[in-house]
């Protein structure tokens, strides 16, 4: 009848069977577990157990290092193939996810999906991975997920309709929505019946009826950026030290609690595309900055909130068995809500003269009566006193004496007992640093018990050692720890009367929950504001730390000034700014100049601000536009690509594929150093036929390159613009070498510096007539790609009308310029076209 936690996590050997399957393994080399659900084998299997967790408010990004998501994941057959369903559940928050898409041949949806998640396990059906004939989609995931286990169930626990009676029977009445979303959705259905089915069965508690939060998250409310480009672009993981917090989620992580972590990384892996919804948030930022009081108030509370996610996951569970750690478990999780309940108040407080619209709503959900109702009820059994603290003795402490005085007869009885060993404890140790004239005093672990402690040099001992009556002596330093026969006869007595103690607090704050269940949801709504403003808080620390400002929503992509966000993190400077402006009419950017120059960084940096933007913090910048990319594609040129010529062609060859496969209008794209793994030739033959392809598209395309004849494609599509890194040559104090000066600055136009290769051989020992060779051939190869690609009158003046033409359109649609300024604009816009046509002929100008 009541509702618990899963304290402890250790399966029946006799019923659960996680054996390897080796005729899959010598396959891909995936563990692959099989349940009871699918063999009938004997064997065990460990899972984390989640009798506690860290209490602590910090913002460590450790806080995602376990992993605790389990995933079922099902494909259509025949022709259905392609649509994919999945459902997960954290064992550490009562939330199901569910998702439904068709997806390609690359399952990049599945995989991104999944990399997002970071599995503890991975379920599929059994169908999917016998071995001889494992489907497509099966060995894509165990490809990518090496590390993570696989289970395998029979076909039949797919159940779409098994699946809706499960959401109807768990999903907490807040959420019945659910239904109308997902009732002809019947993949992740499948999966949710499957996911369901076994974490009841491999738990040591089940969740009650009504308790659990219900999500169908569709992949049209979120930009879709590639597990390549998570890892390109440094999102949530260094590439070269995965501990290392030079990473995107590092500059902007400055959350309080594990939830605003947790919501932090969600957000950008999967950034938002709804504008309105990014405006809002952006609204609260600004507030937050603004209102200096507002923003260290807020903080002060949400600091104080512990893991609420996790504690309603084990609020929502009932377990299986009653023992003394599900009773211990239970006190302390009472603690916790009690303590969670007594922050409404101040987090309202803090809330009440807020302007944003977001904050003022997230005021008024926190007014819902449950949270006192809640609290009422648990202060009339509860002491006043009895809160969470630090310190294994004294949360002890505060769960012996949890229940007010006079409640239970019985237990007041077994708590004056608890007191009196204690005492004599105290009493004993007391004792023995007299008897042996030593500076003993009394510790407590959770381990240990209570134990003797001293700090005192080895040569102040008698023979420097301890008295023999001494016993499990441990050393660090100058600190001795150990403990005696008697002292561990008392420790006994200790937890047989903790145990009466925890037994008839037990049943009481059993009671109480029980009589507070039917409140307990508004909990999901307190831990989604929670965790919403934690974040909000740590866009807003960001920003006082270094000058981001507000991103502007539009159909262009201008970043005025803007820098790499995490360069400023690592050189602890503020990097070179540069500027960029891509619209409908300038979509695609080529990108020159020599290696350390500067490119991939900025290319990085553009990925980095949308990102930013997208999720709702301000970006690194003066000024900054943009339009919402439903895709963000890069393809990176990395230190690890100097590989063979074969592996690293082959691997640009997969990236572009794929991006070509999924690109749309909408995307941005970022491609450095395509055509590096192969001949000059077929290099530039490569990236010319990549460019044309995605010049079809309107996205937003940059592309960095070292083949300047890529450069001259503006000749026949004018919404190309060419961009290079400016280089200074100096030379040196002999006045015999020159050696190339990095500037980082972006200029119009491509590189001036054509012949990078050459001018590094110079400085070798290469002879002179080698290199003086070397010159003329590539001069005479250049002369003759430049007279094929040189562009015609008529061209110039096409591109010139194409340019004034997309620079209108753009007046038209954003400009809030004041008539006159409009009339000066125009007017240069006018002149700006006349200096790009050729100039006409006599007939032409009369005309």
């Amino acid at each position: 009848s009541y509702f618990g936690d899963k304290s402890s996590c250790v399966e029946n050997a006799n019923t659960l069977n996680l054996t390897s399957s080796s005729s899959v393994r010598g396959l891909n080399s995936t563990r692959i577990g099989k349940t009871p659900l699918s063999s009938g084998r004997s064997g065990c299997r460990s899972h984390t157990p989640l009798m506690g967790y860290s209490a602590t408010s910090s913002s460590a990004v450790s806080a995602h290092t376990v992993a605790s998501v389990i995933v079922a994941v099902v494909e259509g057959r025949g022709l259905a193939r392609g649509e994919v369903g999945m459902a997960s559940i954290d064992l550490k928050n009562p939330e199901i996810i569910l998702s439904q898409f068709a997806d390609n041949t690359t399952y990049a949806k599945v995989i991104t999906k999944l990399k997002i998640l970071t599995p503890l396990e991975i379920i599929m059906s059994n169908t999917a991975c016998d071995a001889g004939n494992t489907t497509k989609l099966f060995n894509l995931i165990a490809e990518h997920f090496k590390n993570v286990t696989f289970t395998t169930v029979q076909r039949k626990y797919f159940n779409e309709t098994k699946g809706l009676e499960y959401i109807e029977q768990l999903c907490a009445s807040e959420f019945s929505t659910i239904f109308m979303e997902v009732q002809s959705k019947y993949y992740c259905l499948a999966a949710a019946a499957a996911l369901l089915k076994y974490v009841e069965f491999i738990q040591n508690a089940v969740y009650a009826p009504k308790s659990l939060k219900v999500h169908f998250q569709g992949s049209e409310k979120t930009a879709m950026i590639d597990s390549s480009s998570a890892q390109n672009l440094e999102l949530v993981i260094n590439n070269r030290d995965s501990r290392n917090g030079h990473t995107l989620l590092g500059v902007l992580n400055y959350t309080k609690t594990p939830g605003g972590s947790r919501r932090l990384r969600s957000n950008i892996l999967e950034p938002l595309v709804d504008v309105e919804t990014i405006n809002t948030r952006l609204d609260c930022v600004q507030e937050l900055l603004q209102d200096e009081e507002l923003f260290f108030g807020l903080q002060a509370v949400i600091s104080k909130f512990l893991d609420t996610e996790q504690l309603l996951s084990v609020l929502v569970q009932i377990p299986k068995q009653d023992t003394v750690k599900t009773a211990e478990s239970k006190i302390t999780n009472l603690i916790y809500l009690k303590h969670t309940l007594e922050l409404v108040e101040p987090l309202k407080a803090a809330l009440r003269s807020c302007n944003a619209q977001l904050l003022k709503a997230y005021y008024n959900s926190l007014e819902d009566t449950r949270f006192e109702i809640m609290l009422e009820k648990i202060t009339t059994v509860i002491n006043d006193d009895t809160r969470y603290t630090k310190g294994c003795l004294s949360m002890r402490t505060q769960k012996c004496y949890a229940i007010k005085p006079n409640v239970s007869e019985f237990l007041d009885i077994a708590r004056r007992t608890y007191t009196e060993i204690v005492d004599d404890i105290a009493g004993m140790i007391a004792q023995l640093a007299e008897k042996y004239s030593l500076p003993m005093k009394t510790s407590f672990s959770s381990a240990r018990g209570f134990f003797i402690q001293m700090n005192a040099d080895c040569s102040t001992l008698p023979n420097g050692q301890l008295p023999s009556e001494f016993t499990k002596i441990t050393k660090m330093k100058n600190t001795y720890s150990f403990t005696s026969a008697d002292l561990i006869k008392m420790n006994e007595r200790c937890q047989e009367s903790l145990r009466e103690i925890y037994h008839m607090t037990y049943l009481i704050v059993c009671k109480l929950l029980n009589e507070i269940y039917e409140h307990i949801h508004c909990l999901y709504k307190l831990s989604d504001i929670v965790s919403m403003l934690d974040m909000l808080l740590s866009f807003a620390h960001a920003c006082t730390l270094s000058d981001y400002v507000r991103p502007e929503f539009t159909d262009t992509l201008a970043i005025k000034q803007g820098w790499h966000p995490i360069l400023e993190k690592i050189a602890m400077e503020k990097p070179v700014s540069n500027n960029t402006y891509l619209t409908e009419g300038n979509n695609f950017v080529i990108i020159t100049g020599p290696n350390m120059s500067g490119k991939s960084t900025y290319l990085k940096q553009i990925a980095l601000c949308q990102i930013m933007a997208q999720i709702g913090s301000y970006v690194p910048a003066e000024y900054c536009s943009f339009r919402v990319a439903e895709q963000i594609f890069t393809r990176i040129g990395m230190d690890d690509d100097i590989e063979t010529n074969a592996s690293t062609f082959m691997k640009e060859m997969k990236e572009v594929t794929y991006i070509i496969q999924n690109a749309n209008d909408k995307s941005l794209i970022i491609i450095d150093e395509l055509g590096r793994g192969t001949s000059a030739e077929e290099g530039i033959g490569i990236c010319y036929a990549a460019c044309e392809y995605l010049l079809n598209l309107k996205a937003f395309t940059l592309f960095a390159t070292h083949f300047l004849e890529l450069c001259h494609i503006d000749a026949l599509y004018p919404n190309v613009e060419n961009y290079h890194f400016e280089v200074q040559h100096v030379r040196s104090s002999a006045g015999n070498k020159e050696k190339i000066a990095y500037t980082y600055t972006l200029s119009k136009g491509y590189t001036e510096e054509k012949n990078y290769g050459l001018k590094a051989a110079e400085v070798s020992s290469l002879p002179s007539s080698i290199i003086l060779d070397a010159k003329e051939i590539t001069n005479h190869i250049a002369k003759q790609f430049l007279h094929r690609q040189k562009s015609t009158p008529e061209m110039m003046k096409q591109r010139a009308a194409y340019q004034l033409a997309m620079r209108l359109v753009q007046t038209a649609r954003n400009s809030r310029l004041d008539p006159d300024s409009l009339r000066v604009y125009l007017k240069a816009l006018k002149k700006k076209y006349e200096a790009g046509c050729p100039t006409p002929g006599k007939n032409d100008e009369q005309q």
